[in-house]
């Protein structure tokens, strides 16, 4: 019986710890998929699935640290998959749609895709692993969704009504140069709170997140590509006001991190859970050598 217990729980624990990594690959299902898609002309389909990326790539972190199962491996991990779904993804699109006729255009797409590289190992070694209030430059997720959407924009009839006859070619070509620039940059950007009532930020989180859905289901080819430019816009203007005023933040931004009861996690990998087996029952990962009790995790 203590024997099948054990079985069960640790069947658990390793549930618990690979669930945040299928998200993760779930992510780079999506990204990669979004690139084929591309290759086979079907536009549409490939902006969306960068952006059904995102949204796995918005949840992979918040599972991790809901969980406690947060790992090196997972942080790596990520940011490998990251670079696949909203760096060569999203350049790939852009390239077919726009950039091909040039012989050199394709540097433009290649300089995206290495700004996003070199932003995703900075965000390993500064904030990697870690729930932060902020983000040191424009989060790669962000500006794979920003280029990606710009199709489905392009789509609608506002942008058939206004837009049509503006330069787009060489817009997004110089977009895509903002765009790595904004990821290399020190421009501070503010990260989705954590949903919940008890605070102001929380609850500020709530109130944006159901705007945001009601927009939309309202009108997602309009919606998602301004929403990106949005947020982009207010990480410079905030960042040029306060260096204008010289009111630089008392602290640094990157050092504050959300409480403790949302960024503790568990340095749990794979083989902590693997069960290891010796005679009739197996050794506990969290037993103590020095007796039978558990482990507190602090």
């Amino acid at each position: 019986m203590i024997k099948q217990i054990r079985q069960a729980d640790s069947g658990r624990r390793r549930a618990i710890v690979i669930l945040p990594s299928a998200f993760t690959l779930g992510n780079l299902f999506f990204g990669f998929w979004s690139i084929i898609a591309t290759l086979r002309g079907e536009y549409s389909l490939a902006a969306w699935l960068i952006v059904i990326a995102g949204v796995a790539d918005g949840l992979d972190g918040r599972i991790a640290r809901f969980a406690k199962t947060g790992s090196p491996f997972g942080t790596e991990l990520d940011s490998l998959v990251d670079l696949i779904s909203f760096g060569l993804a999203p350049a790939i699109l852009v390239y077919t749609l726009l950039l091909d006729s040039g012989d050199w255009s394709w540097s433009l797409a290649f300089i995206y895709v290495a700004a996003a590289a070199v932003r995703l190992a900075r965000f390993n070694i500064e904030q990697g692993g870690r729930a932060h209030l902020h983000f040191h430059g424009l989060p790669s997720p962000v500006a794979g969704v920003t280029l990606a959407s710009f199709y489905p924009f392009s789509q609608t009839s506002f942008f058939a009504s206004y837009l049509t006859d503006w330069p787009w070619t060489q817009l997004i070509g110089g977009g895509m140069i903002v765009l790595a620039g904004l990821m290399l940059s020190h421009v501070i950007y503010p990260a989705i709170p954590r949903l919940s009532i008890r605070t102001a930020r929380g609850r500020a989180g709530i109130t944006f997140l159901l705007t945001y859905t009601a927009l939309l289901i309202w009108h997602p080819r309009l919606v998602v590509f301004l929403v990106a430019l949005t947020y982009i816009t207010y990480g410079i203007i905030t960042t040029v006001a306060m260096g204008l005023l010289d009111r630089l933040p008392e602290r640094d931004p990157l050092a504050e991190e959300l409480g403790a009861e949302e960024t503790e996690t568990r340095d749990l990998e794979y083989e902590d859970i693997e069960p290891n087996w010796s005679g009739d029952s197996p050794v506990d990962p969290y037993a103590d050598s020095a007796g039978p009790s558990r482990k507190t995790r602090d």
